[in-house]
């Protein structure tokens, strides 16, 4: 008995040891929060890192491995990317698979550490239209300093990460004047550009340092993927056009029907994903619908066009506007030019391709060219010789007929004709109320008249 007691006892020691063992382990085990950018950088890459980052603090992860391969992008989602990058409080690490080129750079830039595959290339930074060619040295300058604030605070040579910008940069032995700067994996290895060479996200998260480790990769919902999708520049773009579409056509047609519905369908789409991501808000949007109502008052209740409706097309295109930018309430400290610039240009574009194509589609829809609202005024000339008269038949044939002056004619005013009110002018000189009168003639739509 003793010595079973003996065994038991040993056992469970070993039990309870293993059991302590495995569980420091567990405790051990780092957590890599990955997120893949493997497409342009644009606004579905911002709210996607956006969640991810939020994921990762929430759920304390150990690094956030971020699995690069992209030829570049918008430069205002690049510069939001890089500047939650590094002010995350989970260590942060990129993988280049392939590219890091333009606003792909910038963000491994801002990265703790950069790890590359062999054959990868990071650098190529110039600013460039949808042409690929160089923006001019205004865009460039905002780019360089970047670029060079952004590797400072990583501890990297700013000149290095400047070169990858300004093609007027010279650096002995790794660049020449008149080239952009790109480093190949060895390279950027060599200068201070890259912690290492790896094949795969395994490999770079072990070279970091980990070798007891677990992967949360960022999983989109497809109310995301969605979102995603709306807040893309060419989408907004379409549904401002729908929007102002709608709302043209609705003003061509009697009533309430379709292109009203399509134009708050259209606002629906805008304004939703955009709130929901928090950059729309309760007062832009309400800038908007404050713009359309002084719209509509200014065409069905005042006549002319004016101060009404100028304000009311200016709150349209300014909810519009600062619905696309990321300010927070009224203060537009962190809101970049750039961002400004390009949700000015997408909003004034799009209006204006709806007004045209809205025009062009009246034309072939009518028959005729019509200006904007223009139901509310004629917008063809009525010519005598297709039939068109302001005489009336029914008058014309009351020449002869006695009446009596309701008011004085001096020469204008109103006789009575079987107790019916009728306009006057009197003939010659003038008729006193009461006297009676003969119908002489009958012109620019009044009867003409003498004493009876």
């Amino acid at each position: 008995m003793k010595i079973q007691t003996a065994v038991t006892s040993f056992l469970t020691m070993i039990l309870l040891l293993s059991g302590f063992v495995v569980k420091t382990q567990t405790n051990n085990s780092k957590m890599v929060y990955l997120l893949e950018i493997r497409q342009e950088i644009a606004p579905p890459v911002w709210l996607m890192t956006k969640k991810a980052f939020e994921e990762a603090e929430d759920s304390g992860a150990d690094l956030l491995l971020i699995h690069m391969n992209t030829y570049g992008g918008m430069v205002q989602y690049a510069d939001s990317i890089s500047t939650r990058i590094m002010n995350s409080k989970v260590p942060t690490a990129v993988f280049i698979d392939n590219n890091a080129a333009s606003a792909g750079a910038w963000i491994s830039i801002a990265c703790d550490s950069i790890y590359m595959r062999k054959g990868a290339r990071i650098g190529a930074a110039t600013v460039v239209n949808q042409d690929a060619e160089a923006l001019p040295d205004k865009y460039q300058s905002y780019m360089r300093s970047s670029m060079r604030a952004t590797a400072e605070a990583q501890g990297r040579d700013p000149n290095i990460a400047e070169a990858m910008v300004d093609p007027d940069v010279f650096i002995e032995g790794i660049i020449d004047s008149g080239k952009v700067l790109t480093f190949t994996t060895a390279e950027a290895i060599r200068f201070g550009y890259c912690e290492g060479m790896a094949e795969t996200t395994d490999e770079a998260i072990r070279q970091y340092g980990f070798t007891d480790y677990r992967v949360k990769t960022l999983k989109l919902t497809v109310i995301d993927k969605i979102i995603g999708f709306l807040v893309l520049p060419v989408v907004s773009g379409i549904l401002i056009m729908l929007i102002i579409g709608g709302i043209y056509f609705e003003l061509q047609t009697p009533g309430i029907g379709f292109p009203l519905a399509a134009a708050v369908v259209g606002a629906l789409l805008y304004f939703a994903p955009l709130y929901l991501q928090g950059l729309a808000e309760h007062w832009e949007i309400l800038l908007f619908i404050i713009g359309v109502i002084l719209l509509m008052v200014e065409i069905f209740a005042i006549p002319g066009f004016g101060v009404t409706g100028v304000l009311g097309i200016t709150l349209i295109i300014t909810g519009l506007i600062l619905s696309m930018i990321g300010n927070v309430q009224f203060d537009f400290s962190g809101v970049k030019a750039g961002s400004v610039l390009i949700s000015f240009s997408v909003v004034i574009t799009a209006i204006f391709l709806a007004l045209m194509l809205s025009y062009l589609l009246t034309i072939k829809i009518f028959g005729q060219s019509t200006f904007l609202f223009g139901q509310l005024s004629l917008a063809t000339e009525q010519k005598a010789e297709k039939g068109y008269t302001i005489m009336d038949p029914g008058l014309q044939g009351m020449i002869g007929i006695e009446g009596i002056a309701h008011t004085m004619l001096r020469p204008a005013g109103k006789i009575l004709i079987d107790d019916i009110q009728y306009d006057a002018t009197a003939e010659s000189g003038y008729i006193e109320k009461g006297e009676k009168v003969v119908v002489s003639g009958y012109e620019n739509a009044q009867l003409i008249v003498r004493k009876g």
